[in-house]
């Protein structure tokens, strides 16, 4: 009996190890669904959470999707958007990048595997990370983390892909 109790332990705690592993592999396995927003207007605690992280911008327009409160302002001479979560708490922020700005691996990547391709628009998502949100880009779900996505358009076809800090290139949606 012991040695059958044992040897469920050792099956299970392996079973366990296994499915962490793959976990790490593919983050993307491990998202929660987002809560949907209810209302059309933006919360007066998201603007005051707005004003918290990045002082009072002037000229801020505010939009609300089912999953986010949106702010675009421009700060510093750039152009940005700040989304705000479900619990009025910033998930992060996106903003035009160029091609340039992708760590050289990422770029090396993508020249080599995508050389059919002309890079167009390239947008940065700067990840809070004290929030756990996920966010939504190019209507896909993905688990946030500092990201660059790229799109790359080839005759009639635009795809996009994800570059992470690390220069890993990750094919992400067919538009």
């Amino acid at each position: 009996m012991f040695i059958l109790t044992v040897l469920l332990v050792f099956t299970a705690l392996g079973s366990m190890q296994i499915n962490a592993q793959e976990t790490k592999k593919n983050p993307e396995t491990n998202r929660v669904p987002l809560k949907k927003i209810e209302g059309t207007k933006v919360s007066e605690q998201t603007k005051a959470h707005f004003r918290a992280d990045f002082g009072n911008v002037p000229d801020v327009q505010w939009k609300r999707s089912d999953n986010f409160d949106e702010a675009v302002f421009t700060k510093n001479g750039k152009t940005m958007t700040a989304w705000y979560d479900f619990y009025e708490k910033l998930v992060g922020t996106t903003s035009k990048a160029s091609f340039s700005d992708l760590p050289a691996e990422g770029q090396k990547a993508i020249k080599t595997k995508y050389k059919d391709y002309t890079v167009g628009t390239v947008v940065f998502f700067d990840d809070n990370e004290l929030n756990e949100t996920d966010m939504i880009l190019y209507n896909q779900q993905f688990v946030d983390a500092d990201n660059y996505f790229v799109e790359l358009v080839k005759k009639n076809s635009i795809i996009v892909v994800r570059v992470n800090t690390l220069g890993e290139v990750f094919f992400f949606k067919q538009l």
